[in-house]
């Protein structure tokens, strides 16, 4: 009975950083490769922006896929750090550093992956932007938890 407890605790954790770990895989196959997403994201940007020069459009694209990089590693970061904490309440250091270190991590394999994908390739940078959202996460994520510490110590000594 106690493992099912233990397997459950770590499902409820690392579940979703591993449901988070397999989009972002797929993200990175060919089929969400900039040709690919341009046929529909063009299109798109075409309809709201009739008299947009075509270079506007293909620049906006190439800023939403950035922001979706952004968005997929702020993410992963946030479930990263929680699954660190396991429940527990605070702040600890350990969990900053360990979260930034899966986030590097899995973003350079996720880099390296596409070296070997027809129509995509790797990118320090894309490494790099990926590794600071992680790193955002982490920061909203300690300011948060540095206010809610600070508010709780305030509300203890009113009493």
């Amino acid at each position: 009975m106690r493992l099912r407890r233990a397997e459950m605790k770590f499902l409820r954790y690392w579940g979703p950083v591993l449901v988070v770990a397999i989009l972002i895989s797929v993200a990175s196959t060919s089929r969400f490769g900039s040709s690919h997403t341009s046929r529909i994201i063009l299109p798109i940007l075409r309809w709201l922006m009739p008299h947009a020069r075509l270079r506007t459009l293909e620049s906006i694209h190439h800023m939403i896929r950035k922001c979706a990089h952004v968005v997929e590693y702020f993410a992963f970061g946030l479930l990263v750090l929680r699954a660190l904490r396991s429940g527990r309440t605070g702040w600890c250091w350990t969990w900053a550093y360990s979260t930034m270190l899966v986030v590097a991590g899995f973003s350079l394999m996720d880099e390296f992956h596409q070296i070997f994908v027809p129509g995509r390739g790797a990118s320090v940078f894309d490494s790099l932007l990926d590794t600071c959202a992680g790193a955002l996460a982490v920061l909203i994520f300690w300011i948060i938890t540095l206010r809610r510490m600070e508010s709780g110590r305030s509300g203890q000594g009113a009493a």
